[in-house]
């Protein structure tokens, strides 16, 4: 029994196009309780994503004008996705590996949603609950 990220990727994500103010982003991710905006291209993959951190290192901090400010202007463009197909021990390693909470999940070059850290490990726990489980019905008598 082996997770894959199309089991746990989150399909509820925001997404808005580069134009959109950093103050328009800001109030959406507020009200939805996201971190993250993604920024999709026309034919519906990832082109870039700007994150409550970006806000805060490169608009608060710079004391620039959230109205004044596109996501274009400050979203990373070097996006790390996984595939769908990713078993969820490599998800979290490439998450490790580059020092992030958040991976875009793709199938064919379709965005499908994010997995966050928050949600590996939310899965893994109900996985080693139903692996458990399953060891123990195993090993119990049959008579």
């Amino acid at each position: 029994m082996v997770l894959f990220a199309r089991d746990i990727v989150e399909k509820d994500f925001i997404t808005m196009k580069p134009e959109t103010t950093v103050r328009e982003a800001s109030r959406a991710m507020a009200e939805r309780k996201h971190g993250f905006v993604i920024i999709p291209k026309e034919d519906g993959s990832p082109e870039g994503i700007v994150t409550e951190w970006d806000i805060l290192a490169k608009v608060v901090a710079e004391g620039r004008e959230p109205s004044r400010v596109r996501l274009q202007e400050i979203m990373t463009t070097s996006i790390v996705s996984v595939d769908a197909g990713d078993g969820i021990s490599q998800v979290a390693q490439v998450m490790t590996e580059r020092g992030i909470r958040r991976v875009v999940v793709v199938d064919h070059g379709e965005l499908l949603g994010v997995i966050t850290a928050k949600t590996i490990l939310a899965s893994l726990k109900e996985y080693v609950d139903k692996v458990s489980s399953q060891i123990s019905r195993l090993q119990a008598p049959w008579f």
